[in-house]
């Protein structure tokens, strides 16, 4: 059985980001994979290491100073966890808290969890809009959609960045970066949700998530003409803009 947690979802639900879960635990079902789904949100116990993807999705500035303090306690096992093959999906502000720190615009340094090799500065405008990256999964391009509202600028040194952006403004506007990875944690800014969106991004985290748990088993392939269809025909759209 896979165990999925999401944390904080009372609080981190920006645009849909719930849907995220949705859309992993459905894909789970419909092949018959057992799946336990676990909400967390603060000051309730969880371990890492019994969980084989964890979910941690944006919030406004509000929320995300309300769990800032809670997840800083989880530091040390969460990052015993990633250690040891924790598959994780971070968006925007799930993102920002797993890097060094954020940068706020009158120059105060907010610390996050050191474990990621990134760090966000407060940027003069909004990065808004729809995007479309371009992405290996299973050693193969795939291009992936999303939409991005933040006005945090990442900037990931040395990480690999979760694809290289084709429409949109990703990471930080300059450098043609969005999201970013680090063993088995995605990092991203979309949102949408990213998830039900892209299908082959989501087997791909099913399928490492079944790793963790020590399965090793080809997926069984699911109908997903209209998905594709649908991403097609933004992707062709976005991109004759």
């Amino acid at each position: 059985m896979l165990k999925v947690c999401h944390l904080y979802p009372d609080l981190l639900n920006l645009y849909g980001d719930r849907g995220n879960v949705i859309a992993f635990v459905q894909r789970c079902c419909w092949r018959k994979i057992p799946v336990e789904l676990i909400e967390v949100n603060v000051g309730e116990p969880v371990d890492f290491n019994e969980i084989d993807f964890l979910f941690l999705g944006g919030g406004s500035d509000r929320e995300q100073n309300l769990m800032a303090a809670d997840l800083l306690q989880r530091k040390n096992s969460l990052k015993e966890a990633i250690d040891k093959g924790l598959v994780v999906l971070a968006i925007c502000g799930g993102y920002q808290m797993l890097g060094q720190y954020y940068l706020t615009s009158d120059g105060q340094k907010i610390p996050g969890l050191g474990i990621l090799d990134l760090y966000t500065k407060a940027g003069q405008q909004r990065l808004i809009g729809n995007v479309v990256l371009e992405m290996k999964i299973a050693n193969q391009s795939v291009n992936v959609v999303g939409f991005e509202n933040h006005s945090g600028q990442t900037f990931i040194g040395n990480l690999d960045p979760l694809g290289k952006v084709l429409v949109g403004h990703g990471n930080n506007g300059q450098d043609g970066s969005e999201g970013a990875r680090y063993q088995n944690v995605f990092c991203s800014y979309l949102h949408g949700p990213l998830l039900p969106k892209n299908s082959k991004f989501t087997d791909m985290l099913i399928q490492l998530a079944l790793e963790r748990r020590g399965i090793k088993t080809d997926l069984i392939p699911l109908e997903n003409e209209f998905e594709e269809a649908a991403v097609k025909v933004m992707i062709d759209r976005y991109l004759k803009k």
